[in-house]
């Protein structure tokens, strides 16, 4: 796969797709990893003199994170010098980019606001590629994370402009090309249980985070508050309940819950379920015994966090569960935005794991040995030579 050193980019107009996806609480963007990391590439290509366009997302239509990219824009400022439109195909981001001058950097509007985003199937009458492709030398993807996604800015530039990597995915593939998951234990937490259930093959697996508690309801544990909530927000429904049945034998589940009364945290054991209240994160318990298997594995995979971390009385469980794995003298491989952004808070030695990833479901998936899109096509699997784009 070629890299940023394959290419002279002085004086050349690179489309840079990266990932800024961050937490966002009452409105407001937190600076992230993924920001913080991000500037690497956009400030090499600054140093080799080129013209620069970022093209990133953040959250996803209809949830409360699905913001603009403006407050990202002020949180790289702090590193590198970028310019941000609140445009993305129309006449002000298409002025502002014939108007970039050599190492200038032009950050446009969440992508995802942008519904072609969604329909590369579209091909070269995809209004993104039709309008912005033709204005573009290169194209660069340093979004590993988002690497799973079919979607138009990760699989359609590439297959019209010369693409390469960026340095966070060029370190990203080095990285997993080193590991071998063989008798991995496997620490399974997140919102996303579709897929979890994807490395439900044989190890052994910690669950926890969300999908701890829907492997409970699997079991056939009534939660109480937590039920309603899962199944009422899409997390669950009854096929995936039934999917998780028959893949259960090797996975440990929570043996308590801390959850939220009045503002506080209150930790119940699992036999005082169902209750009125929502779960927040794991109890002591499950904590101790948890920390007890990571104690004897060889190597360890973390994925998700085992909480809701952001939040100081609720981070015990998975700040506990990273803390132990920095201990483990095995090789460990740590993934997720939510995990490397609790490590930096809590200030435990990066170091101290094997590879700290930001990616969280692209992650999952290449270690599942499923073919990630926006990797194929990089590599020229599926590129379409001699296209020419009109631009409209």
């Amino acid at each position: 796969m070629k890299t940023l050193s394959s290419f002279n980019l002085k004086n050349k107009t690179v489309l840079l797709r990266t990932d800024l996806n961050s937490n966002v609480v009452n409105g407001r963007v937190y600076l992230s990893e993924r920001i913080r990391e991000s500037v690497i590439t956009i400030k090499e290509l600054k140093k080799k003199k080129a013209r620069v366009v970022v093209m990133a997302h953040q959250g996803r239509p209809s949830k409360s994170d699905f913001v603009s990219l403006r407050q990202h824009a002020k949180h790289l400022n702090k590193f590198v010098k970028v310019k941000f439109i609140e445009d993305i195909t129309g006449k002000r981001a298409r002025s502002a980019i014939k108007n970039l001058r050599a190492g200038e950097v032009l950050l446009l509007e969440n992508i995802r606001f942008e519904k072609n985003e969604f329909h590369p199937e579209k091909g070269k009458n995809n209004k993104l590629i039709k309008r912005l492709a033709p204005m573009f030398d290169f194209y660069v993807n340093d979004a590993f994370s988002v690497c799973h996604r079919k979607q138009t800015s990760i699989v359609s530039f590439p297959k019209y402009l010369p693409g390469c990597a960026g340095r966070l995915l060029e370190r990203e593939l080095k990285a997993l090309n080193k590991i071998k998951l063989k008798n991995t234990l496997y620490v399974l937490g997140g919102a996303k249980p579709e897929d979890d259930i994807k490395l439900l093959k044989g190890n052994k697996v910690l669950a926890c985070g969300l999908f701890g508690q829907i492997c409970l309801i699997a079991k056939g544990k009534k939660l109480g508050a937590q039920n309603k909530y899962l199944f009422n927000n899409g997390f669950v429904d009854d096929k995936l309940i039934k999917r998780l049945k028959k893949k259960l034998q090797n996975v440990r589940t929570p043996l308590d819950f801390a959850v939220k009364v009045n503002g506080k945290r209150k930790e119940l054991k699992l036999n005082e379920f169902p209750v009125k209240y929502e779960i927040f994160d794991i109890g002591k318990d499950t904590i101790k015994n948890y920390v007890l298997e990571i104690k004897k594995a060889k190597s360890i995979y973390m994925k998700g966090p085992a909480g809701f971390s952001s939040d100081e009385k609720f981070s015990k469980g998975t700040v506990e569960i990273l803390k132990a794995i920095a201990k483990n003298k095995g090789f460990s491989l740590i993934g997720g935005g939510h995990l490397s952004d609790t490590i930096k808070k809590y200030k435990i030695n990066k170091k101290k794991f094997g590879h700290v990833s930001l990616s969280g479901g692209a992650l999952l998936r290449y270690i599942a040995g499923e073919k990630l899109p926006g990797l194929e096509v990089l590599r020229g699997i599926v590129k379409l030579k001699g296209t020419k784009i009109m631009e409209n």
